[in-house]
């Protein structure tokens, strides 16, 4: 009998010979064969040069054709270097997995298909899902390992300028203007800077903050990160594993800072991104930096990338009669620490994961905290339940992980996270259930998908319980609901049944207004208009104009988690480096 792991590969070889040559047939109808009625293509850049994603094996099977004779996909074979053909449990259907390379007739690319039995065309092997990503475009690698540059080791010139006149004459941009300005230096705008410095397109980072890292280090004095450490990485240099599971903020903010200095990065630290205007016919901005002097620098990028982030512009709701609080307002993005407050009476309005930080900060500090729930809210414990999506990090290797992430199609990441969330609720049933006695309003996701679709739908409305809801539950931090308020008096909140509840400080911890609000105001209103809404998906199975060209040429954006970032960096540089090569056209593809 044949190795079971042998036989695995032959059969997605098979799968892969077949693909490539009915790849190059005119008709779609053998190409259809190959995949499940209800299946799944994501492509990112690889032969359509956007990142989109089709259902239904019909139109991927169009699609495929269409784009195959100007893309010429060839030489698909399983990936030697990475994690063999195996059989695995996806979205609850067991599948042969397979990873594999292939050439374009720009770069290389590498991909995933899963393979399930048609047990309505005698269990023969066909597609469920298959992922087409470009990795590099050939002739402009990445300057790594055998590449990287060799620097003056065999060059010296005794009397020119060494590395580091190099490094400030690079950082300064007193001679020239950058090809990419990258707003904000937090994980988005390091993960594309690093890419970016990789493909040698000459990129500066403009931060607001006085120093690298301000925008963790900056936040309430408890923070750390909510997810695993393996889970976090930034592009190209993994944290020591050394490093705890969770990493404090300071913590990451200091590596940040390490980070720049070690890849090299031009950034530009209390520096105010102003605003810009597009040239049409020079394809170029024309923006304002004004740094941290007071002094203004105008410059000429050819590409302006958005990495603010999904919490951009604090949203402050207008609450009637709040403004009669004579007290401490605060927004929760200014809320440091909890220690000046000792012996004090606060009110948190707001139950995401900063209201309830903020509201156990306070009490430690030995606050009087009242925590005040708007709406309905998602809770699960951080352990184990909020770290089952990343499940398959704790395993293999971090350029696998990855690419497993990117293959998995909204539809089937969807009634992923709903398994998971009826596997959460069962854990956490003992939390829940005392939650909901004392009057705490439950919330699962639309569709009981989960957090993480909270988080890419309206980044928030979610909390990772590390023992805020048990204080609740005890009664150690009350809990009001905000219909519950009649208004808000000098002294804190009047309750409609006539009781006061005293505060020395609110927090408003109540998120943070859509990226589109920040496009408006820096850009106005065409632009704006023109781009359309940032973030969720809308009617689609892509984040809106994320990672992608977008209708405004030259205007991009990335945000998400470090692992987001981490991994759609790479794809967001190398169509900004093939735009600048003459390889991809500026505008947005209709195909």
């Amino acid at each position: 009998m044949l190795d079971r792991t042998k036989d695995i590969s032959v059969s997605a070889q098979a799968w892969f010979d077949a693909f490539e040559r009915m790849l190059g047939e005119p008709e779609p109808h053998a190409l259809s064969s190959l995949f499940l009625a209800d299946s799944f293509w994501r492509d990112v850049l690889a032969l359509s040069w956007n990142l989109q994603t089709l259902a239904v094996r019909d139109e991927i099977a169009q699609a495929l054709a269409m784009l195959a004779g100007e893309a010429a996909p060839t030489n698909f074979e399983i990936a030697q270097n990475r994690a063999p053909p195996r059989w695995v449990t996806r979205a609850g259907t067991s599948t042969i997995e397979a990873i594999f390379n292939f050439e374009t007739a720009i770069g290389r690319g590498s991909g995933i298909v899963r393979l399930v039995p048609d047990t309505a065309d005698g269990d023969r092997l066909k597609a469920w899902t298959l992922l087409t990503a470009l990795d590099e475009l050939r002739g402009f690698e990445e300057q790594l390992g055998t590449s990287r540059p060799r620097g003056q080791a065999y060059s010296r010139d005794f009397r020119g300028p060494n590395w580091l006149d190099q490094r400030n004459a690079a950082r300064d941009y007193a001679d020239r203007d950058p090809a990419v300005l990258v707003v904000g230096g937090g994980q988005a705008g390091l993960s594309i800077a690093a890419r970016l410095k990789q493909l040698n397109v000459d990129t500066l980072i403009a931060d607001r903050a006085m120093r690298i890292g301000d925008n963790w280090r900056k936040r309430y004095h408890a923070l750390t990160l909510h997810n695993q450490v393996q889970v976090n990485h930034l592009p190209y240099m993994p944290f020591p594993p050394s490093w705890p599971t969770y990493i404090p903020k300071d913590k990451l903010a200091n590596w940040f800072e390490s980070y720049v200095e070690a890849m090299e990065l031009n950034f530009w630290t209390g520096t105010e991104f102003e605003g810009g205007v597009y040239d049409e016919a020079k394809g170029h901005w024309t923006v304002t930096l004004r740094r941290a002097d007071g002094s203004k620098r105008t410059m000429h990028p050819r590409h302006v990338v958005m990495a603010t982030g999904v919490s951009g512009i604090a949203n402050m709701p207008d609450i009637p009669t709040l403004a009669d609080f004579k007290g401490t307002l605060l927004h929760s993005s200014r809320y440091e620490d909890g220690e000046n407050w000792t012996g004090k009476r606060a009110i948190v309005i707001g139950t995401g994961n900063s209201g309830h930080d903020i509201a156990q900060d306070l009490y430690s500090s030995g606050a009087e905290v009242t925590l005040v729930q708007r709406s309905p809210t998602l809770v699960t414990n951080i352990e184990p339940s909020a770290q089952l999506a990343y499940a398959t990090y704790n395993e293999g290797t971090l350029e696998d992980n990855d690419l497993i992430a990117a293959s998995m199609p909204t539809p089937l990441a969807r009634k992923t996270h709903v398994m998971l969330t009826e596997q959460s609720k069962e854990l956490d049933k003992e939390l829940l259930d005392g939650l909901q006695r004392v009057g705490f309003k439950l919330d699962f996701g639309e569709a009981s998908t989960g957090w993480q679709f909270k988080y890419l739908t309206r980044g928030g409305g979610y909390y990772f319980n590390v023992g805020c809801s048990n204080l609740i539950i005890e009664g150690a931090i009350k809990l009001k609901q905000f219909s519950d308020i009649e208004s808000f008096v000098t002294e804190g909140a009047r309750m409609k049944d006539g009781s006061i509840i005293p505060a020395d400080l609110i927090v408003l911890s109540t998120g943070y207004k859509p990226q589109e609000y920040l496009v408006r105001k820096l850009f106005g209103d065409a632009i704006a208009d023109r781009v359309g809404p940032v973030w969720g998906f809308g009617d689609g199975f892509e984040l809106r104009n994320m990672y992608a060209r977008t209708k405004q040429p030259g205007l991009w954006f990335i945000a998400g988690s470090l692992a987001q970032c981490r991994i759609n960096s790479k794809y967001l540089a190398l169509q900004i480096k093939a735009i600048e090569e003459g390889i991809l056209g500026r505008e947005v593809s209709t195909a």
